[in-house]
């Protein structure tokens, strides 16, 4: 037998593979690794701390955790041997309720991540391009290119105010069919005006509307805007506000012309047992989910004013639950670890346009006198 495979190969009628790799579509041999946050016990063993010693102010998680109902409920759940309920139905009938749109409008997913990645797998054949606007969250770009799409880059101008003529143009010269809006805006906290969002939705594309930070805003969501534009998405999460970024549950509204078939290339059981009984037990005290929201908006302002005093940091003014910061005439890399050190983990990036900034989220008080002290001793 092995005479006859031999020879099969030789004869060209049998060829064993030589890597593994030959199997994997080209594009994504090129693909850049997404770098994510790490946790607690990661950090504790690189810094020789106690996880409770260290603060962790890089990836924009809710100091203050979940609702109490939220761990009794996890404590209850009678069914986890059971698969979930594939559509999610208590939840998205609960957040239907909370904003006032009929749940048919709605998906939920783990986390608005998945839902991304499922917008494009549905929307985006392989050559098809997405428009972004950096420096904004990565995953867009990140999942258009897993997806084999083209990322069309249209930069924020100066204060990280949206080019709209630039986004208009790059949708008619490369037939962009998805163009991706943060507001409020990761890293910056800036927010997009009504008329600007309207002005895009007059384009012949997608618009996909990510409000994963609304909540720490003075503006309403515009959740309710799928109701009268068929090119709207609109994403929100409980990762931020409700502090349940490690169940991972987000959810979206969509045009009821898409939603159908979008359901049809979801996976089934998405949405775990756990993480449906969380975010249901969340959304039962909403005076809970109130108190923390206006507890963080109001250190971010104190924040803000503190961060200001330091001779070395500009910061820029938020409506998410975070700071960005350029540092002038230190590297700020530099910064970024020396805080390390101390226990304070903050965020930089290594991209270009944000190599001079550091972003701080915003966390209990004692978060931020610890922090100021240490970037005064700097």
């Amino acid at each position: 037998m092995r005479r006859d495979v031999q020879a099969g190969a030789a004869e060209g009628t049998v060829v064993a593979p030589s890597t593994a790799t030959q199997f994997l579509r080209p594009h994504l041999l090129k693909l850049a690794a997404y770098t994510p946050i790490e946790p607690f016990e990661i950090l504790s063993a690189r810094y020789g701390r106690k996880p409770e010693d260290i603060i962790k102010l890089d990836a924009n998680e809710n100091p203050y955790g979940p609702p109490p109902e939220v761990l009794a409920a996890l404590g209850t759940m009678k069914y986890p041997h059971i698969y979930p309920d594939p559509e999610s139905r208590r939840l998205r009938k609960a957040l239907g309720e909370l904003n006032d749109i009929p749940m048919e409008h709605l998906l939920v997913g783990c986390g608005a991540d998945e839902l991304i990645d499922l917008l494009m797998r549905c929307v985006l054949e392989p050559g098809d391009s997405i428009v972004d606007c950096p420096p904004t969250f990565t995953m867009y770009a990140f999942d258009a290119e897993v997806n084999n799409a083209k990322v069309i880059t249209v930069p924020r101008l100066p204060g990280f105010q949206m080019d709209i003529p630039g986004i208009k143009q790059a949708v008619s010269d490369h037939k962009s069919k998805m163009v991706f809006l943060t507001s409020p805006n990761n890293p910056d906290g800036s927010m997009m005006s009504d008329a600007e969002v309207l002005e895009l939705l007059e384009l012949p594309c997608l618009v996909v509307l990510d409000e994963a930070y609304i909540e720490f805003s003075t503006e309403p969501s515009k959740i309710k805007w799928v109701e009268k534009y068929p090119n709207l998405i609109v994403l929100r999460t409980f990762s931020k506000s409700a502090a349940l970024a490690g169940l991972r549950v987000g959810y979206g509204a969509f045009p009821l012309g898409m939603i159908e078939y979008i359901w049809r290339a979801k996976q089934p059981y998405n949405v775990s047992v756990a993480a449906e009984v969380a975010a249901c037990a969340a959304l039962t005290n909403m005076e809970y989910l109130e108190t923390v929201r206006n507890a963080l908006v109001s250190e971010r302002d104190r924040l803000f004013d503190l961060m200001k005093e330091i001779p070395y940091l500009e910061p820029y003014p938020s409506h998410a639950n975070f700071i960005l910061a350029k540092v002038i005439g230190r590297d700020a890399k530099a910064v970024k670890d020396a805080l390390a050190e101390e226990g304070i983990i903050v965020r930089h990036y290594a991209k270009k346009e944000l190599s001079g900034y550091i972003r701080i989220s915003v966390g209990k008080p004692e978060h931020t006198d610890a922090l100021v002290a240490s970037l005064r001793k700097l």
